[in-house]
């Protein structure tokens, strides 16, 4: 499937389309980005994942419509429109009898419903049953209906079945504000999943297995002879399932202009990236401590895109997974889907999980 947009230009705008890309189960193949400050031209290559058997390609496209920019007198008067309101959040709480993969497969019925996952805790007592609370949003802004609720209801019954003792979807009250530090982590392990520099020495507690050295080869090159008002950045890395949006996003919140850009299909599983990039003020890189600090975060971000740490704690073993969060707040798309949906292919019991959201950056 090939995703074109065409649309007035705004700083980020890249980076958001291909969070929303990613939210409904694709993976991109190659990309073109062009740009003259005003007006934009993105072509996006899509594949849905072998994972997400259902892609609901109406809604996908009044999604991205939603989030460009609007063509009227009034985009081009206000360089700065104001926020929309937040989504409501809404607490999706079920008590049910436990069984291998079951937080999956309620995961995907959200994911395919469009139903963003902001916070989740599970509980499973001696007895073999499980208490989940999903704390979610509507991407589809339609949660407050009857018929969207009956709907939700309809597919988690589905999934349930018999197994389900009780089901509830309501507002989230204070619940949901309790819990936003990491209290739980010590500062060792703290230190080491949220670190942002990471040392090229191998410090960490889960050491790569020889069949995955290659993870750790990227190569990020500054040049600034091809193009008298943009600086080219040629970016060769190891492929992995969000690269692109990783490293727009990266540019984003580093306030950095991109141009043009062209993302490469995948060779023997690398991936080629050109972007000629400007600074906020519409310069070049021509500083080579800001080009080394640029290329040492985009490494950081194609080599780690997330933190995995996997602890015992006594009889227990502990996942532990950190994922990047942009500066405007919104997550790394379906992160606890790809986790859960892991776990459920090894065939990994879930007996607990506690997940916490911060933006504390840098």
């Amino acid at each position: 499937h090939v995703i074109t947009v065409n649309c007035p230009d705004k700083h980020g705008l890249g980076c958001d389309i291909c969070h929303i890309i990613l939210d409904f189960g694709l993976y991109i193949t190659k990309g073109d980005v062009s740009t003259d400050g005003i007006w934009c031209y993105m072509v996006f290559w899509v594949v849905p994942h072998s994972s997400s058997p259902v892609v609901r390609w109406p809604s996908l496209k009044d999604r991205l419509q939603s989030l460009c920019p609007s063509c009227s007198v009034t985009f081009y008067l206000n360089d700065q429109p104001s926020n929309s309101p937040a989504s409501p959040v809404y607490l999706l709480k079920f008590f049910c009898l436990d069984r291998k993969g079951l937080l999956h497969d309620v995961t995907q019925v959200l994911c395919e419903l469009e139903l963003t996952i902001q916070k989740v805790k599970v509980t499973t007592t001696p007895d073999g049953r499980v208490l989940d609370l999903f704390f979610i949003t509507d991407n589809m802004e339609l949660l407050h209906t009857e018929e969207r609720q009956h709907h939700l209801c309809k597919q988690l019954d589905a999934v349930l079945g018999d197994s389900c003792i009780s089901c509830k979807l309501r507002l989230a009250g204070p619940e949901y504000d309790c819990h936003h530090g990491i209290s739980s982590l010590s500062p060792a392990v703290a230190e080491e999943l949220f670190l942002f520099v990471l040392s090229d020495k191998e410090t960490r507690s889960q050491a790569l297995s020889s069949d995955m050295t290659k993870l750790k080869k990227a190569n990020v090159v500054v040049d600034n002879s091809l193009s008298p008002a943009h600086t080219l950045l040629q970016i060769h890395c190891v492929d992995h399932k969000s690269l692109f949006y990783d490293i727009l996003r990266t540019l984003k919140d580093c306030n950095i202009k991109i141009a043009f850009g062209r993302f490469s299909p995948n060779s023997k599983g690398y991936r080629d990236l050109d972007l000629f990039i400007q600074q906020k003020d519409g310069k070049k890189f021509v500083d080579p401590e800001k080009q080394n600090g640029l290329c040492s975060r985009l490494k950081v971000e194609m080599l780690h895109p997330l933190r995995v740490i996997i602890a015992n704690r006594g009889p227990d073993t502990e996942l532990l997974v950190a994922n990047p969060v942009e500066l405007s707040g919104k997550g790394r798309p379906r992160v606890f889907y790809d986790v859960t949906l892991a776990l459920k292919a090894l065939g990994i019991c879930i007996f607990s999980v506690s997940n916490h959201f911060s933006t504390e950056n840098d």
